[in-house]
């Protein structure tokens, strides 16, 4: 049986290098504040959860109480996709 041939691949280019710089790296790391702030409204949402499960917020338990805890903990991992 005859053999065939292989193909050439062709060669690899490599990619340009990056002409300019990100703009993650022109703006600078997040200042302390608003990492504060982050954790701060991921941390009082869960606390406001847990508080209203065991029954210790004022005003007694209420579904409105949990959906502003989940609201703090969404508000602070949307800060998150602005974090450098």
């Amino acid at each position: 049986m005859p053999v065939s041939k292989g193909r050439k691949k062709p060669a690899r280019k490599a990619p340009p290098p990056p002409s300019k710089k990100t703009e993650a790296k022109l703006q600078g790391p997040s200042p302390v504040w608003y990492v504060a702030i982050m954790f701060g409204l991921m941390g009082i949402g869960a606390l406001i959860i847990i508080l209203n499960y065991i029954g210790l917020v004022p005003g007694g338990t209420d579904n409105n109480k949990l959906v502003i805890g989940l609201a703090g903990i969404a508000a602070g991992f949307a800060m998150t996709l602005n974090y450098r």
